[in-house]
């Protein structure tokens, strides 16, 4: 039996896709291989970022509150499998391609270093190009996993995983570029409407908040708990991008996009949780404490490049991206015993 019958037919089920959906029998990569005979190309992608060390970190890395104890915080894994599960229902509703979304999303973080936000500032201050998570991320899969080989992904997905980061100033800010497919836009709407949500629930959970303190716009119009909220903003993003399904006549290309009302009250919402969560003075004290963490440990590496990891760095690039790549790897955990090892004093505050 030919089993590449089976990815035939997977390819032929996406041509009941909307025209505007990603096919993955034309996605591309730097290197050509043989398809795998069960699985699409996209399929193969979300496969081989499901496996990667990297991945698993991501169970042990911030998301907004450094290293808890408590067992129900928001990691950065748990937030990526909510990213995924909010952009496979949107694709799944606008007839996209819902592998590329998966995909893209399972590896649209896994750039992130240790301390969330806060390690990500420290490293930006260290290198002299600077240094952004969503960059890194294409980085660790393009470059660093599989012993410095990378995993070959294709171009859609490393496309929506480099886009995939948001300005403060709207969901929908172009800072770094919009994605080239749809299913890219997916993923980056799909990261905002779920770090909001889980993000109040946890803040809630910290006593930083009551359901009541949210601003009266989003209660009415995105609704009063978690659920409500998640379905109000999925169902408007469905309907306000319904343009992508191909079966309304679209004027120019399709977006991803919310409702005028909603997108004002989402990022009001979103600017609400800045100054009231992730910029407030208890959150950034640990969030300091967590990046003078990060920017000691990239020092120390700097000046005993030996300790450097050969599994997170390449050997040929500087010092100062190999001390980078290795930091940004760490998880919280690994990062706060390793500093507290090395004599760090801010180390001596967090909980073993």
């Amino acid at each position: 039996m030919d089993l590449h019958a089976v990815r035939r037919r997977l390819e032929a089920n996406e041509e009941r896709l909307s025209p505007f959906a990603a096919r993955s029998a034309g996605a591309l990569r730097h290197v050509t291989e043989e398809p795998s005979p069960l699985r699409t190309a996209f399929q193969r992608d979300r496969d081989r970022i499901l496996h990667t060390k990297a991945f698993r970190r991501l169970k042990h890395k911030t998301q907004v509150f450094i290293a808890p104890l408590q067992d129900h915080y928001v990691t950065r894994l748990t937030h990526t499998l909510e990213v995924a599960q909010v952009a496979r229902t949107i694709t799944r509703a606008l007839n996209l391609n819902e592998d590329l979304a998966e995909a893209a999303a399972l590896g649209h973080d896994i750039g992130h270093g240790p301390f969330g936000h806060a390690g990500e500032e420290a490293l930006a201050e260290c290198l002299p190009d600077g240094f952004r998570h969503n960059y890194q991320s294409v980085r660790v899969l393009d470059r660093l996993e599989n012993g410095g080989r990378g995993l070959n992904l294709t171009f859609d997905v490393l496309d929506a995983i480099e886009k995939s980061s948001k300005a403060r100033e709207d969901i929908f800010a172009e800072g770094w570029g919009v994605p080239r497919t749809l299913e890219g836009q997916v993923v980056k709407t799909a990261d905002a409407i779920a770090y909001v949500n889980h993000d109040i629930v946890d803040a809630i959970r910290a006593g930083l908040l009551h359901e009541e303190n949210l601003p009266d716009a989003a209660r009415r119009e995105l609704g009063a708990t978690h659920s409500e909220r998640l379905n109000t903003l999925i169902s408007d993003a469905v309907e306000a991008s319904w343009a992508a399904t191909g079966e309304v006549p679209a004027h120019g290309q399709p977006v991803i996009e919310f409702s005028p009302r909603v997108r004002a009250v989402a990022n009001e919402l979103r600017e609400f949780m800045f100054k009231r969560v992730y910029l407030f003075e208890d959150t950034r004290r640990d969030a300091e404490r967590g990046k003078r963490i990060a920017i000691f440990l990239f020092h120390h590496f700097v000046a005993h490049p030996a300790g450097i990891s050969a599994d997170f760095s390449l050997r040929e690039d500087p010092v100062e991206r190999r001390a980078a790549d290795f930091v940004s790897g760490m998880t919280d955990r690994y990062a706060i015993r390793l500093a507290r090892e090395l004599g760090c004093p801010d180390a001596e505050g967090f909980a073993p």
